[in-house]
């Protein structure tokens, strides 16, 4: 057992990350970060849960933009193929569960 305090984890950099824990393949990370990530789509499924901040969630479906405004305690989830980028207004600490080999 090993305690963790989300609110006090702060990474060296944009979207570096604490593994909390590992059920088989499947890794929980907690992220931190002030910067946006990149566009991707993902190579699996992934829950997406802000933990503290504020978070512009961009996806796209059929050839359109969408943006999502997520606050501490919402989440969104992604499957396989799932096209998207995150954009903290501000700092930010964000959950991610997903298979450890996911991109």
């Amino acid at each position: 057992m090993k305690p963790f305090r989300s609110r006090d984890f702060t990474a060296d950099r944009a979207w570096g990350s604490a593994l909390l824990g590992q059920v088989d393949d499947v890794t929980a990370r907690l992220h931190w970060t002030d910067q946006p990530y990149r566009w991707h789509r993902n190579t699996g499924s992934e829950v997406f849960f802000v933990v503290d901040g504020t978070v512009d969630m961009h996806v796209r479906e059929d050839g359109q933009e969408q943006v999502y405004r997520l606050e501490a305690g919402d989440s969104m989830t992604f499957n396989d193929g799932d096209e998207h980028v995150a954009h903290p207004v501000g700092a930010a600490r964000i959950l991610v569960v997903e298979r450890q080999d996911s991109e």
